[in-house]
C-alpha cells in the first residue's frame, strides 16, 4: 500500500493509525478477526505490506479507506495490490 502524507510517519504511528481505523468502524471483536501484522514499512518511499486474514480482508480494505490523518498530520492510504501470498505479492511489486 502506497501512504499519502505529510511528513513519513514511522512505523508504529502507521500501524497505531491502521489499528484504529479498524477499531472505530469494526470495534474490538472485529479488529481480532484481522490478524494485522506489519511485514514491511519503507519510511522514503512510504508503502508499506501488510498481512491479513482472508476472511478480513473487506474489513481492512474498508478501514484503510477511511483513515484521514496518520499522527496528527493529514493522510490517506491506498491499496496498490492484494495477493495470497506474501512472496507473489513482493513480485508484483518489483
Amino acid at each position: 500500500m502506497q501512504v499519502d502524507a505529510d511528513g513519513a510517519p514511522v512505523p508504529k504511528e502507521f500501524m497505531d493509525a491502521v489499528w484504529g481505523a479498524v477499531t472505530r468502524l469494526y470495534g474490538e471483536y472485529g479488529a481480532s478477526l484481522t490478524g494485522l501484522t506489519l511485514i514491511d514499512y519503507n519510511e522514503e518511499k512510504k508503502t508499506a505490506v501488510i498481512r491479513v486474514a482472508l476472511a478480513a480482508v473487506g474489513i481492512v480494505r474498508a478501514s484503510l479507506a477511511s483513515i484521514v490523518s496518520i499522527a496528527t498530520r493529514e493522510a490517506a492510504v491506498h491499496v496498490v495490490a492484494v495477493s495470497g501470498t506474501i512472496k507473489s505479492l513482493l513480485e508484483k511489486l518489483e
